[in-house]
């Protein structure tokens, strides 16, 4: 169910955090081992696409299976500090010419090695909002 169709204020209120920041960590197992690495998001079509680094193979461990992805602003000075966490369906995407140019610059390189973007899109079931006062 895209976010756009989730009904509950939480839920919207996540997808307006989630504009707030530019990075979260994706969890996800490899090997019966729980993963988890940092990933560069947007909001688009009701779910979140993101992007990662192809390197690693991180993906093939994603793609069709149950993720979570997570972000906040923990570390910020705001009042109220917030984290998010979406739980959904993985799937390898190719992204529009749009949705490229929304991730902005790709990084030059990710763990010493070129930056090799992936794209995978979560389609979200479960949305947690936390906050901090």
């Amino acid at each position: 169910m895209p976010i756009q169709d989730l009904c509950s204020a939480e839920e919207l209120r996540a997808v307006e955090l989630l504009s707030r920041v530019r990075y979260g960590r994706l969890a996800t197992t490899m090997s019966a081992m729980l993963t988890v690495v940092p990933a560069r998001h947007v909001v688009s079509g009701g779910c979140v696409l993101l992007r990662l680094h192809r390197r690693p193979g991180y993906h093939h461990a994603c793609a069709g299976t149950v993720v979570a992805y997570g972000a906040d602003d923990l570390d910020s000075a705001a009042a109220v500090r917030w984290s998010v966490q979406i739980t959904g369906t993985a799937e390898l995407t190719l992204p529009t010419e749009d949705e490229i140019t929304r991730f902005g610059p790709s990084p030059r390189q990710v763990d010493g090695e070129p930056f090799e973007p992936v794209y995978m899109r979560l389609t979200p079931r479960f949305v947690t909002v936390h906050t901090l006062d």
